[in-house]
This record gives C-alpha cells, structure tokens and sequence, in this order.
C-alpha cells in the first residue's frame, strides 16, 4: 500500500511512524499492528516498525475498515482504555474507516497526520477533514511524544525520548546533538 501513497515523502512517512512505534514502546502504550493482504497484493509490515515490536505478530486482515475485524476490536476492548490513537495507509480507507468507527463507537480518537498518508494530498486532506468533522483529534507523531514526556525532569523516560527526537525529529534532533555535546 505504500507505493500508492503520494500525499507526502513516502521515506518521512516511515520516519514519522517509526518514531511513533519507538515513542509508544518507551511510555509502554499498548500497540497493535495491522496489515491488510500481507501475503498477497499489500506486503507485510514494514521491517523496521516490525522490529520496534519483535515478538508481536500484526494482525493481518482483508477488510479495509480495521474496525470491521472483530479480532482488532477485541484487542482495543482487552486494552480497556477510551482514547486511541491512529496512524495509517492510505488516511482516506485504512485511517479514516476505523477513526470514524471508533468514533461512532463513544472512543476519544487522536489521528497522526504525519504517520499516515494517502493517495494525493487531497485524498489525505479531504480524509482529515472528514475524521476532524466526525470529532477526531489531529496530532502529529512528536506532539504525542512530548504529550507523554511531559517534563524533561522525567527521568525515567527522559534518555529515550531524547533518543527518538535525535534519530527521528530532523533540526530539532541535530539541536540535540549539539546541546549535548557543548
């Protein structure tokens, strides 16, 4: 599904979320992943947010709304929390559909703008647009990242935040870099 996305920098896409899986990992929110076709037209989950969550197997599905899978359902329900955030390909189908499910289901629904793309900027736009109207909350990948930081007097977290910003979060990850080694 990655070849047909056009919206934005395929390469940013993957940073974006990458970074996100890395984020999610060190505050310890649950995650799942989800493929759709896997072995047949859409491909597996790309390696490197596969090795973010190693021993997790993606749920691999055929419809295009996620949320119509009851597997993927059952695994938000066992969670036990109202609020989740989305990221996906292609923002018009694989994000938009379980957003606007969820939504209709009384969740508190965050869609990552910058992890996900569409077909042309305007699928994604329009997409966007859409799940905002419908009540979804638009961030992007480092806001929810410092959203779970909070403090830079966490020190628990602090290191592998600064981590994922220096590999992940371009000028601000270089100013990283710098401030450290003055």
């Amino acid at each position: 599904m990655f070849l047909g996305v056009e919206s934005h920098h395929r390469q940013s896409i993957l940073n974006n979320v990458i970074g996100l899986a890395k984020s999610a990992k060190v505050f310890e929110v649950p995650t799942i992943l989800t493929t759709v076709g896997a072995k047949g037209f859409s491909g597996s989950l790309h390696p490197e947010i596969q090795a973010v969550f190693p021993q997790q197997e993606p749920i691999d599905r055929t419809s295009l709304n996620a949320w119509e899978d009851k597997r993927i359902v059952k695994a938000v329900k066992s969670i036990g929390r109202k609020k989740i955030i989305f990221a996906g390909l292609w923002t018009e189908i694989c994000l938009a559909f379980p957003a606007l499910s969820a939504l209709d289901e009384g969740y508190d629904v965050h869609i990552i703008t910058d992890a996900s793309g569409g077909v042309s900027m305007e699928a994604h736009d329009m997409a966007i647009q859409r799940m905002i109207q419908a009540g979804a909350k638009p961030l992007t990948w480092e806001v929810v990242l410092f959203e779970w930081q909070r403090d830079w007097a966490r020190l628990e977290t602090v290191d592998a935040a600064k981590n994922i910003s220096r590999q992940h979060s371009g000028a601000f990850g270089v100013g990283l870099f710098f401030t450290d080694h003055r």
